[in-house]
């Protein structure tokens, strides 16, 4: 079972890491969101252990990330 565990959480980073690479032509709100989407997942598979407090992180980060963030466009 701990394999399994490691297995999640290292997937989940690698994912994130590979989400970060593609951020460059993403709005504001967009990377906003993703950044909070990988930063809940990795908090909500650390404090939590379990995928499913991976993903419930990942949804709660992605909505603060989007509602935070101002719909302008920064230039």
């Amino acid at each position: 079972m701990k394999t399994l565990q490691t297995l999640t959480k290292v997937t989940l980073i690698g994912v994130t890491v590979a989400a970060f690479a593609g951020c460059a032509d993403m709005t504001p709100k967009q990377r906003n969101t993703a950044i909070g989407a990988g930063a809940g997942a990795v908090g909500g598979a650390i404090l939590t252990d379990s995928a499913l407090g991976a993903l419930g992180g990942a949804a709660v980060g992605g909505v603060i990330g989007n509602v935070v963030t101002d719909d302008k466009k920064h230039k």
